[in-house]
């Protein structure tokens, strides 16, 4: 067997997203040979294609016949397949859902060159030596549960070149019994979770998304958050993100013991036990910020690298969850404000007093941008499909910051009623005569929108935003 030695370790691309050859360095003399077969801080850094995959199984293959041939078997986990001793010949075909079904890639691997099988690419291996030996490590321990997907060795579509005909060959029975490519059952994206699915953002996310198999939405009576069981309520290895859309968000009634209580657990318990489990199972999650982390007291807008100054209990806790969230190391932090969405809120509450008749007197002395559900769904959805990359980022309208009272102002506008029947009044003045508990609210809440925008997110400004909600 001759063994290339002396490359520099690189990675090469191929036709198949994700899937990505590997030429490694092997050092030799007259005693044999060594070479580092997975070293996770130089082969990450080596190409931005091999990821930090986080394998927990290594398994050996040997075959002491010339042209064993395995496959082709698309698994529900990545796979680092290198040689240990002998020569083999590899073809992979995609077999995941979308534009890239069916492409095809092959080559040569020796003890040289490794392979990064993605998820659902199928793989498949003829050995062109005796005693040949490859080794793989998969980042999921085998189930009995997980779903493969399969293609049959000999498919005309994928019209693989074997260097020893099939006819030739030692193959199982199980492989040959594989289907042709129009009948495979193209294996499905890893699964999306939607957490607080009823909820204004919920309901946006459901929108947003659709109805597909890969696609659960859940709610508490679904899946309890702060269950003790959580890290086996479900397969998790199966998911790929967890969007948390569940939160506490009565700001006042988190003043009082009962609410305090309710929203540590919400806010920071469950994003803790959501942490764990995204953490162990390579899992991306997507948490949901407030601008009640800091006390609007800056004369600027906040940027991400802003420090949190929590003026109330929810402000406290949703801080609290940001900094867990901000361990995971796949991690979507959106920063948002003045969230609008279905049902409840304050501009219904507005177009529904100015129907009514009644002129109400609004908080003048607060400002930032409203938020809308629809465009925290659709920015969540652009950093997932598009890769971007992880950590913080402040979502909410573009435009001029508004107080509450221009708000509500336009909302009469644009619902056909005098803005001059609405009147303003300093915070103090509003909760002076109300009874209870008042969380105090931060004076500035606009936040910077730089770094979304620099990943390709545009939203529109509050005022045009609003006059679509109130149309649709």
């Amino acid at each position: 067997m001759s063994i290339a030695f002396g490359k520099s370790l690189s990675v090469r691309e191929t036709p198949i997203p994700g899937l990505v050859v590997l030429d490694l360095p092997v050092h030799g003399d007259a005693r044999g040979w060594f070479k580092e077969n997975w070293q996770r801080e130089k082969m990450t850094a080596a190409g931005v294609d091999l990821p930090d995959f986080g394998p927990v199984q290594n398994n050996i293959s040997f075959n002491d016949a010339v042209g064993t041939t395995r496959g082709i078997h698309a698994e529900p986990w990545d796979k680092y397949v290198s040689v240990a001793t002998g020569r083999i010949f590899g073809a992979w075909v995609d077999l995941r859902e979308g534009d890239s079904f069916g492409a095809v890639f092959t080559t040569e691997l020796d003890p040289s060159t490794a392979i990064f099988v993605p998820r659902g690419v199928g793989n498949s291996y003829q050995t062109l030596e005796a005693d040949t030996a490859y080794t793989y490590l998969v980042n999921d321990h085998w189930s009995p549960d997980a779903t493969y997907t399969f293609l049959n060795l000999g498919d005309e579509t994928a019209a693989i070149e074997w260097p020893i005909p099939l006819s030739q060959v030692e193959i199982s029975a199980k492989d040959k019994a594989h289907p042709r490519l129009p009948d495979v059952i193209p294996m499905p994206p890893r699964k999306i979770l939607v957490t607080g699915a009823n909820g204004q953002l919920g309901r946006a996310l459901r929108a947003e998304f659709g109805e597909h198999p890969w696609i659960e939405y859940a709610t508490r009576e679904d899946l309890d958050l702060t269950s003790v069981s959580l890290d086996t309520a479900r397969r998790w290895r199966d998911y790929g993100t967890i969007i948390n859309a569940a939160a506490y968000t009565n700001v006042d009634a988190a003043e009082t013991p009962e609410g305090r209580t309710r929203a540590w657990a919400a806010n920071v318990g469950a994003v803790a036990a959501l942490a764990r489990v995204a953490s162990a199972n390579g899992i991306s999650l997507v948490h949901i910020s407030s601008d009640y982390v800091f006390d609007g007291l800056k004369a600027e807008p906040y940027d991400e690298s802003s420090a949190p100054s929590p003026l109330s209990v929810y402000g406290q806790t949703k801080a609290a969850g940001d900094a867990i969230a901000s361990t995971i190391p796949r991690h979507y932090i959106l920063r948002t404000s003045w969230v609008i969405g279905h049902g409840s809120n304050f501009v219904r509450t507005m177009a529904s007093l100015a129907e009514k008749g009644v002129d109400p007197k609004v908080v003048d002395d607060q400002i930032g941008r409203l938020t809308f559900a629809n465009d925290i769904a659709s920015t969540i959805r652009h950093l997932i499909t598009t890769d971007a990359p992880f950590g913080m980022y402040n979502v909410t309208a573009s435009g001029d910051a508004l107080s509450w009272y221009d708000v509500a102002r336009e909302v009469f506008r644009l619902t056909g009623h005098d803005p001059d029947r609405v009147g303003k009044v300093s915070t103090e003045e509003y909760f002076a005569d109300v009874r209870g508990p008042i969380a105090p609210r931060p004076r500035n809440s606009v936040l910077d929108l730089k770094r979304v925008q620099s990943v390709g997110v545009e939203t529109p400004s509050s005022l045009e935003a609003l006059a679509l909600y109130l149309r649709a």
